[in-house]
């Protein structure tokens, strides 16, 4: 099955295909031999756009990608990211010119390509003043090393606040941001989606199946499911804490429901988050060629107003089970904020 590329990103009138290739575990969970096949297949399926970030494998993922698209980089839309700390230097991280304008070359060095297509902040930096980050993406804008900019898992009020910097300081707006969004994590419904579609932002949302919640190993009476992420943050994946509680009867509900309409979880999942008029592409993560194929067919469903309006009643819209599910630490929740010693 090929996919249509029947997408627009945001204002920026790119066009691409409703998934987005993921490549966070090249270089770490997977070799490189099969981190290029699954490039390469993806590319053969049709997918148009890769995401990569200089931090996945500490530059390892972005040197596979790069050596992957030789002969095919003109074929597709690329897309990277900076903020975290590369190496041992405090120095090497944040979104500051001193260290954007180093990150943002030694990305194009292990890309093997002389621009990124979207360059994204992978974080805010609450210690680097945001018109400085606006005004270098924009220098790196008009230099051609970059052709568009976005962020990611920003706050609802720093989009506002970097839009109207943009407008008052004549600089180029941010035209994308990248979030989770998954039926189990709709946080962004209640203030990103309303912002980003006033401003024509484009949203390439990652987590449809919601850090793994959504496999189909999440359900009620099972076992505690294994993973290399549920051992590296327990609080967020252990069903055995009350807060998880909620968490898994409704991803086993969501579970019972794809089966009641002949549909896997990936289907009902995948299929969720295209269908908001908010998203762009959503980025999919696949550790096989089956995996792909599974991804690549959800992309194809669509859900009726009724399995909608269920999803609904399982999750209420703009429903965050966890804090941590934003992908983000909220500064403001931290306990020095709260008066805490």
């Amino acid at each position: 099955m090929s996919i249509d590329i029947d997408r627009v990103l945001g204002r920026t009138g790119v066009r691409l295909t409703p998934l987005t290739l993921g490549t966070m575990n090249f270089g770490r969970h997977q070799g490189e031999d099969e981190s290029v096949r699954i490039i390469h297949a993806a590319l053969d399926a049709g997918i148009t756009a890769i995401d990569t970030a200089d931090v996945y494998g500490q530059g390892a993922s972005e040197e596979i990608t790069g050596r992957a698209l030789k002969g095919r980089r003109d074929d597709v839309f690329l897309a990277t990211k900076f903020h975290n700390q590369i190496g041992d230097d405090p120095r090497h991280a944040g979104n500051s010119r001193a260290w954007i304008v180093r990150a943002v070359e030694d990305s194009l060095r292990r890309l093997g390509t002389d621009h990124i297509d979207l360059y994204q902040a992978h974080r805010p930096d609450p210690g680097t003043d945001l018109l400085e980050t606006l005004q270098t993406l924009t220098d790196l804008v008009r230099a051609g090393k970059i052709r568009y900019y976005g962020t990611s898992v920003f706050p609802a009020h720093q989009l506002v606040e970097a839009h109207w910097l943009a407008e008052k300081h004549h600089l180029i707006a941010p035209h994308t941001e990248q979030l989770p969004y998954s039926p189990l994590v709709r946080g962004a419904e209640r203030e990103v989606f309303p912002v980003v579609r006033k401003h024509g932002v484009g949203v390439l949302s990652y987590g449809p199946l919601a850090a793994g919640w959504l496999s189909g190993k999440y359900r009620l009476g099972a076992a505690q499911p294994q993973s290399a992420r549920a051992d590296l943050i327990p609080g967020r994946f252990d069903v055995t804490l009350d807060r998880n509680q909620r968490k898994l009867a409704a991803a086993d509900a969501l579970a019972v429901l794809a089966e009641q309409h002949g549909l896997t979880l990936i289907d009902l999942s995948v299929a969720f988050a295209l269908n908001h008029p908010a998203i762009s592409s959503v980025i999919i993560g696949p550790r096989t060629a089956d995996h792909l194929d599974a991804y690549v067919d959800a992309a194809g469903v669509r859900l009726s107003a009724e399995i909608l309006d269920r999803i609904d009643e399982i999750v209420d819209p703009g429903t965050q089970f966890l804090e941590r599910d934003t992908g983000r630490d909220t500064p403001s929740l931290q306990p020095a904020q709260l008066r805490r010693p």
